[in-house]
């Protein structure tokens, strides 16, 4: 079933959900399902799953040289939806990337999507490769995640790559795409970067899941000022709970939020590491809470794998 169905059938009930991140290669998959099967009594009607850039790793020799190689340390997202799916009869959303991929390549994941009843992708332009400054397009790839969703959108109206003949079945993919509540840090303002959320809109974007906030005025005013620009699909806040006392410097560093001061002093004030993951809950639970009663559809947990500070949050909220 399609995001935008289970929406309109909760109807007006906001839904739980959360994302999860594969395995490295050589771990199990039992993992993986240990942290999601303690979330599944909060009935989410979706999971998604990211997917990650390939890397640069370095193989020693003989003699001490070093010989690089690019790989994917975290393969293996089309093959977890598709255990997901049939493990616990839920929609899996596979996260399609512009980065590392042709289009070609692209196509082929959407189709095998398209084979396994995949009925929901989350189409993004990814991330720089580690030793890049900026984004770089793969050759032959999207440049922008709205050359993505158009992508998608195509084979959804039957036009496939290389002009097949004979398209008798079309892909039927609900896309969602990515916003940010305090602007994507390449963007020059807000405006601009409402802008580009609005071009993917109109290629053909179905939902949108915001970048994790930590103030939900800020949510409030991006969806604000979305709606005036003529953004009307659903919007989806992200909530990623601080678990850690080195998240007051690495969530600003990596995602580029910003942190209300009233948390950074309580995270400040904890003594060990289950204070903060307490502080953390505790800021989230009244974030989800003050969502919630806003009326928003759903509410999307960034778990990073680990589940046991989404379900202390959840048994509160849902």
């Amino acid at each position: 079933m399609k995001i935008t169905e289970h929406i309109k059938n909760a109807k007006g009930k906001t839904l739980f959900s959360f994302e999860i991140i594969p395995p490295r290669k050589g771990q199990n998959i039992q993992t993986l399902y240990d942290n999601i099967d303690p979330l599944m009594e909060f009935k989410p009607p979706f999971i998604d799953v990211t997917t990650s850039r390939e890397e640069y790793i370095y193989i020693k020799k003989e003699g001490g040289l070093l010989e690089q190689r690019i790989t994917r340390m975290r393969p293996g997202t089309v093959g977890i939806c598709a255990s997901l799916k049939y493990k616990y009869d839920i929609d899996p959303v596979p996260h399609v990337l512009c980065g590392g991929f042709t289009k070609e390549e692209t196509e082929y994941v959407l189709v095998d999507c398209h084979y396994l009843g995949i009925d929901n992708v989350v189409a993004l332009r990814g991330d720089a490769m580690k030793h890049e400054s900026s984004f770089t397009p793969s050759e032959g790839g999207n440049n922008y995640a709205s050359e993505l969703v158009e992508q998608i959108h195509d084979m959804n109206n039957g036009k496939y790559l290389h002009e097949i003949e004979g398209i008798t079945y079309k892909t039927d993919f609900c896309i969602g795409v990515a916003g940010y509540p305090e602007k994507h840090f390449e963007s020059p303002s807000l405006e601009s970067d409402l802008r580009k959320l609005k071009e993917k809109v109109d290629a053909g974007a179905d939902y949108v899941v915001t970048q994790m906030f930590f103030d939900n005025q800020k949510f409030f005013d991006f969806i604000d000022t979305a709606r005036n620009i003529g953004i009307n699909i659903p919007i989806i806040p992200g909530i990623k709970p601080i678990s850690i006392s080195r998240h007051l410097n690495i969530l600003p560093q990596i995602f580029r939020v910003n942190l209300p001061d009233s948390l950074v002093r309580e995270v400040e004030k904890c003594k060990d590491k289950n204070e903060v993951r307490q502080v953390g809950i505790e800021w989230a639970v009244q974030q989800s809470k003050e969502l919630i009663a806003a009326g928003v559809p759903v509410v999307h947990y960034y778990s990073m794998g680990k589940s046991s500070n989404i379900k202390s949050i959840a048994e509160k909220v849902f």
